[in-house]
């Protein structure tokens, strides 16, 4: 069972989200210390694919105010992810088609190791996005309405 510890919710409003990949991230251990605390942000990043290898880049993780002495801390640099290597050509060879982009959807934990969840993904136009929001507004009435009609007792 996966325990959240960050969700990347303008991912889904940005991107239709294709598929789905889990991936390990390579970090240190104040970063792990930090992402325990709660410390971590991925609502701007990234994920790029640079010399066969995937990255996660622009996601901060604040460090610690007790972080060693005997280091200095990037809280953005960029953090490669563990992935098999059919599932990175497979990746590559999608981001190649023209529209495809890959958008960190959430950091969680998976026995006890921090994975991070990329999304293959497509860009939504304007027009798209606007119908989410509709549609949002409209579950979001349609929620008030029941709300309203049960705190009535069914009543006018």
């Amino acid at each position: 069972m996966a325990m959240s510890i960050v969700d990347n919710k303008k991912a889904f409003f940005d991107y239709f989200i294709e598929d789905r990949y889990e991936a390990g991230l390579e970090l240190q251990g104040w970063e792990v210390k930090a992402i325990r605390a709660g410390r971590a942000h991925v609502k701007e990043a990234y994920v790029r694919v640079i010399r066969q290898q995937v990255y996660l880049v622009g996601a901060t993780i604040s460090p610690l105010g007790s972080a060693s002495t005997h280091i200095t801390p990037d809280s953005t640099r960029l953090r490669r992810c563990l992935l098999h290597r059919e599932q990175i050509d497979k990746l590559i060879g999608k981001v190649k088609e023209r529209g495809y982009t890959l958008v960190p959807i959430n950091l969680h934990f998976s026995k006890g190791l921090v994975k991070l969840e990329i999304g293959l993904a497509k860009g939504k136009k304007d027009h798209d996005k606007r119908a989410t929001i509709k549609e949002r507004e409209g579950q979001r009435d349609a929620q008030n309405a029941m709300k309203k009609a049960s705190r009535d007792g069914g009543r006018e």
